[in-house]
Order: structure tokens, then sequence, then C-alpha cells
């Protein structure tokens, strides 16, 4: 089908859902202009955190870097990618680390925000097949994906292309999965919490303008920054009409028909995204501009604003809470303590890990530097602790404590679409805590650095900090993790008494707008105040809960009467100060290198992994790898002589090329090693934890005073942008066409920038 014809009814129906959001959006900001000035001056605010919080974490670092095979969808073929995560967790492919080390473009960008990380083509094939319904390929047919190994990666998205990459053995999969698995975690989380205004607007604007549309509850599809989020919310709408109206003109066998709709919903998901980018950031500049007079206003008239505010509450009260005070004792109150019981166990036992976790890198650090002594070795473990919470395989025995989390009956009870928005906000809060513990572990440690006198002062001194910051996170975590109790509960819970007060409360609103003076109609809206009414409803049993579980000794919570003082008051003025550098202040290298061998030797927080597995298990013919039906591979263009060597198709060209790759390890000016497909020597890591060995190759149980050259010391930091993460978009060309196969070779295969 031609997408030609139906640009316009598209464009017309992203405007009108983008136009009705844009006048939420409008609304929302006014009042949370008010909420943040009003915070501002009035303060009250929680308990002090104790630990201290980077505000830099990543830079001039990667996450990791290794090889992938991926599909090309333009020439059916398999190629090598040379795979970047930088630390801002977009996804980079180049065409190879030659092409990576010379600063030459890369192949494809990805932001995973969205995306679901597979590792069966069955499941694949499920979620390919559930979304053309009436399209199945009939049993014995060639499936629309095969891949040549037996450990795919795949990422899929509901709109947006798919992604398929596979690796040689199951160790690199399971740790390409955790990297991939923080990349999406990371992007999902894209709407910045720094912003007190324009964040809080945004959400509760989506949050209306979804319960306009009788659609309550949690939201899956809350990923990434808010143009991402805008798409989404068209598309929601947008594609059920799409394969309504696409779906039975689409021709071919059922495998070529899968493969146009995913092309067809990718081809209108960036429509939609250019548009949405285009008209979310001109109502943005409008609020902006109009932002001074309104906090002039607000500044003025605060008084006799809350006073107005208060007095509308107080009627919406009268009217409304009756009802939702048996609404909640009969549908929300008996279900509380089983609600807060499925969160806290899980969400509990990933903290204690984090603990655990922190606890075992720091004591096998002072172990270390007990038997090989100097500060050489010091800074060599600490420029590795300081990033231990963004190695995806070290947390991961953490993360992987909230796949327990399950609500049962409750989830349907309750319309909570997935578990999966309180994973990720725990997984979140996890990787942040500990982040923090190893910051302030790391600043104390610096600041008694000039005081010590030999490598036993040393030891006492790093055991002495430990035990300090392990209270400190204790204290910061049982905070973290009562404010998350609180707020998932309040998550699920206010949009399911919304929804079953609305036949007898939303109707009725409309008699309050008479009480608010026209001068203060920008920032007191009587639907929030409504929704703040029926919070108040269901609080004092959920603040009740959560006071009471806080006793139960197995969740290790601090009551709330326990307020821990601040031990060291002048800890937060050291976090204020230049951020410490272990390698540049204590290597003795103080000579500038240059920028090419600075790139080759950028820190990365990832080793790559150390493949000790044999070949493939079966044999598969590169002929296999084609779709029935579809053309051959294009030919491709003459090689350039001074290119690099161009990536194999076959299995067989894979394993030729992955032997060749270890014999030539010794030639990589580099020195990092790539993932190997022949047996390589069990090497001790040191940097590994016994939760996450099972990722690497070695068999040997670590010996952490034994650590080989890092291969991270080969690789290169990308100077990473926006762009990396995709959210500069390539338009979609101008005119509306329905996609084709690109002209592509394995030369001119373009880039492919996803959202």
């Amino acid at each position: 089908p031609c997408l030609t014809r139906l640009c316009s009814p598209i464009a017309e129906k992203t405007g009108k859902v983008l136009g009705e959001f844009c006048r939420c959006y409008k609304e929302q900001y006014g009042v949370a202009l008010f909420n943040s000035v009003r915070y501002e001056i009035e303060g009250n605010g929680g308990p002090q955190a104790q630990l201290l919080h980077r505000k830099v974490p990543l830079e001039d670092h990667v996450i990791y870097s290794g090889n992938l095979f991926q599909y090309i969808e333009e020439n059916k073929k398999w190629r090598n990618r040379f795979s970047v995560v930088p630390h801002n967790y977009g996804l980079v492919l180049y065409e190879n680390k030659l092409a990576y080390e010379r600063d030459l473009p890369p192949r494809v960008l990805v932001n995973s925000a969205g995306y679901k990380i597979l590792t069966s083509v069955d499941q694949y094939l499920e979620l390919v097949n559930s979304s053309l319904p009436g399209v199945t390929p009939k049993s014995g047919h060639s499936p629309i994906l095969k891949c040549p190994t037996d450990f795919p990666l795949i990422l899929w998205h509901p709109y947006a292309r798919h992604y398929y990459f596979c690796v040689m053995t199951g160790k690199e999969q399971e740790k390409w999965r955790a990297v991939f698995q923080d990349c999406v975690r990371h992007c999902n989380n894209g709407i910045s919490e720094d912003s007190k205004v324009e964040a809080p607007a945004f959400t509760d604007a989506v949050r209306m303008y979804r319960q306009s549309k009788e659609q309550y509850g949690t939201w899956d599809m809350l990923c990434g920054n808010e143009t991402q989020v805008l798409s989404n919310l068209v598309m929601e709408e947008l594609l059920p009409e799409l394969r309504t109206t696409i779906g039975p003109r689409l021709k071919g066998k059922a495998q070529e028909r899968q493969r146009t709709w995913i092309q067809i919903s990718d081809a209108v998901y960036r429509m939609v995204y250019e548009q949405t980018k285009a008209q979310y950031d001109a109502a943005m500049a409008k609020c902006e501009q109009e932002r001074p007079q309104m906090e002039s206003t607000i500044r003025t008239d605060m008084d006799q604003i809350i006073t107005s505010k208060e007095h509308l509450a107080s009627k919406i009260r009268a009217f409304v809470l009756p009802k939702a005070e048996v609404c909640v004792r009969n549908h929300v109150q008996p279900y509380i303590s089983s609600i807060l019981e499925a969160l806290m166990t899980p969400t509990s036992q990933g903290f204690a890990e984090v603990r655990e976790v922190f606890f075992k890198e720091v004591t096998d650090m002072n172990m270390n530097i007990v038997n090989e002594g100097g500060l050489e070795k010091l800074v060599e473990y600490m420029e590795k602790l300081s990033h231990l919470a963004f190695h995806p395989v070290k947390m991961q025995s953490c993360y992987e404590k909230m796949d327990q989390l399950k609500l049962e009956g409750l989830q349907q009870r309750f319309d909570v679409s997935s578990t999966s928005v309180f994973k990720q906000r725990a997984q979140i809060h996890m990787r942040q805590q500990m982040d923090d513990a190893v910051y302030t572990f790391e600043t104390l440690l610096h600041q008694e650095l000039g005081k010590l006198q030999g490598k036993d002062d040393l030891c006492k001194s790093i055991q002495r900090i430990l035990e300090r910051v392990l209270k400190k996170y204790d204290y910061d975590s049982s905070t973290v993790r009562k404010k998350f109790f609180r707020e998932a509960l309040l998550q699920i819970t206010i949009p399911f008494l919304l929804k079953k007060l609305a036949p007898t409360c939303k109707g009725e609103l409309a008699k309050f707008q008479e009480l608010i003076f026209e001068d203060f109609a920008s920032f007191i809206l009587v639907e929030n105040t409504y929704e703040e009414v029926v919070l108040q409803s269901v609080m004092k049993d959920i603040m009740q809960a959560v006071k009471e579980a806080a006793v139960q000794r197995k969740h290790n919570l601090y009551r709330d009467s326990m307020v821990m003082h601040n031990s060291d008051p002048n800890l937060h003025l050291l976090g204020e100060g230049i951020p410490i550098d272990w390698g540049e202040e204590y290597s003795g290298q103080p000579e500038a290198e240059p920028a090419a061998d600075k790139r080759r030797r950028a820190k990365q927080v990832v080793s790559v992994i150390q493949d000790d597995e044999g070949v493939l298990p079966y044999k598969v013919d590169a002929e296999a790898l084609l779709q029935p039906g579809s053309p051959e591979p294009r030919e491709t263009e003459d090689p350039d002589p001074g290119a690099p060597p161009s990536s194999p198709d076959g299995v067989e060209e894979i394993r030729e090329a992955l032997a060749k790759e270890s014999l030539g390890d010794a030639d990589d000016p580099s020195g990092a090693r790539m993932p190997q497909a022949v047996p390589a020597s069990p090497v001790p890591r040191a940097d590994v934890p016994s939760e996450a060995r099972v990722l690497h190759a070695t068999s040997a149980s670590p010996a952490p005073g034994a650590e080989t050259p890092s291969p991270s010391a080969g690789m290169a930091c990308h100077q990473s942008s926006d762009k990396e993460t995709g959210e500069e978009v390539a338009p979609p060309g101008g005119e509306c066409s329905p996609p084709q196969p690109a002209d592509t070779t394995e030369s001119g295969e373009g880039v492919q920038t996803e959202f």
C-alpha cells in the first residue's frame, strides 16, 4: 500500500491529538509553576540525604563495547558490527573497530526507549504475529526471521523499527542482555527530574489526556523523552485505525505482509515523531515566553491564590469525600497491605543486594591492598569501584530481584497493565543509591589519603570509612524505599478510585469553576483540586501501612521517628568540589596524549568478554539466512583497497573471521580483545563478583589480586551528543511514501537513526 494517500489523514490525526494534549499541557504548566514557587517559598523538604550525590557520573567513559552480528534487512545479510554504548546509553554501531578508532561516522544509532529485549526468536515471532491479527505464517513455512546462532538479541518496539543481533555464546548473550537492559532502563527514564515545572506539567498533562479518553491506570509507553512519549500517545490511537485500513490490503505471503507492516509502522512513527517534535516545541516555547509574567503574578498574589484554592478544596471535599471514603473502605483498604507486601519483598531484597555488592567490592579491594600494597593498587581499584553502579553485569544480581514482583489478582483488580513501571523505577533507585554510596566512600577516602602513613593505616581507614558509609546507606535506602512504596501505592490506587468515582462525581465538577477568581484561573484547576481531595482520602491508610511495615525488621526500614543527625557536617561541602580522577591525580603521567590515543584508551566500565567456548554446535548454510521469496542480496561494490575488510555473511565465514580475530589480537594496536570463538585460557578476573561470574568465560574462581590488563584500555570514548541517542532524527525525506528497501550494499548501508 502507498502511504502517500494517507499522509494527510495521518498528519490531521496527529495534529488533533497534539492539539488536545497541548491544551492540557498549558493548563498543567500554570499549576506546576505555582506549586514550584510555593514549594520554594514554604520548603517542607523531607529528611536530608546522608550520602553524597555525583553530578556527572560517567564523563569520558563508555559503558561497554564489543562485537555483535547485526541482521541487515535491506540485503537480508548478517554483518559483524563493532558496538559501543557511551555514557548516555545510546547504542552506536560501527562498521568495525577500526572505523570507531578513526572516528568515522557510525552505521546505526539507537535510542532504546520503549524497546523490549528478547533472547528468543519464538518470543519475537509471538509478538510479530499478534501485531497484525489474522496474518500468521502457516505451519512449516519459514518465519520472518532466522538466526544463525542459538543466541539472538532482538530489540522489539510496538511502533518503531526492530533490531536483530546475535552472538556466538550464551555468556556473551547474557552480558549483552544486561547491557541492553541498562540502556532501556536509562532511556525510558528520559524526562529529567531536575525540571521542577516542565516535567510535572508534562506527566500530569499526559495523565489528564488519557483520563479524558477513559484510560486510567499505569501506561507502559510512558518511555523516553517528551517527544517520544507524545509520539507513543499518538500511535496508541493511530495504529489501530491504520491496521484496519491498511491490513486487509497487504499482499504477498504472511511473512512478507508482516515485514511490510513493520516497515509501514516505523515510517508512520517517524512522520508522527517529526510533527510531534515541532508542535510540542512550539507549545513549550509559548509557555516559557509567558512564564515571567505568570511567576510575577504568583509571587505577588501567593496568599490570595492559596486562600482561593483552600476555599475551592473545602467545597469539593464536602461533596466528594463521603463518596471517596466509602470507596476506599470497600475497594482499596482491604488490599493495601497485600500490595505493599508484594512491593516490599523484592524491593528490599534488591537494596540489600546493593549493600552486599558494595560491601564485597570494597572488602575485596582492601584485601588486595593488604596482599599487594601501595597507592598504585588503590588507584587501580578505585577507578573501577567509582563506576560500580554503572556496571550492568555486577548490578544484575540487584536488578533481577525485582523480577519477583508480581501483583497477581491485584493487577487486574486495579487496572495495572504491567509491573514493569515499578520494576524499572526501583532499579533506577538501586543504581542511584549504589552510586551515592560509592561516591561518598571515595570522597571520604580521598580526604583521608594525605593523613595516612603506610599500608596498615590505609587498610584501617578503608574499613572505618566503609562502616560509616554503610550506616548512611541504610538510612538513605530506607528513606528512598518508603517514598517509593508510598508513590507506588498511590500510582496503583488513585487511578482506580478516580475511575470508580467518575460516574457520580466527574459530571458535577463544572459547578465549582465559578469559585475560582478569573485572575487565578491559570494556577487553580478544579480537576486537579478534585484529584488532591481523592488522594487525601486514601493517603492516611497508605501512610499508616508503610509506617507499620517499618516496624517489621525483615524489611530493614527505619521508623519515621528515627532521624539520623549529620555526623559529617562538612561532607556535603566536599561533594561540591572538583570530581576525583584517580588515574590522572595519582598516575604521575602529566603529559597530554594525542586525541586518537586518548580515544583508544578511554576508560570502559564493563570489560570485554573473554570467551572460552568453542564454535557453533551446528552448521547453517549462508543460503538458509535468506528469507523465502525475497530477492538475492545485491552485489557489493568493488572494495576500496584501503578500506577495512568486509564483514562475513554466513556462519562459516563468521567462524573464520572470529578465529582470525583471535589469532590477530597480538597485532591489535589497542590491545583490546574482541569476543573469541576459539578457547581462551582461563584468566582470573578481579573485577567480577561471584554473582556475575557466570557471565564470564573463565571457570577459575576469581583471584582479586591477579588482574589482567583491562581490555577497556583499548576502548575509546565516543564523543557523545544528543544525536547518539537518536533525539535528533533524520527527516523522513520530506515526502510521504511507502518504505522501500534502500538501495544499499555493505558499503552503502547508510545510518539508521532511531529516536
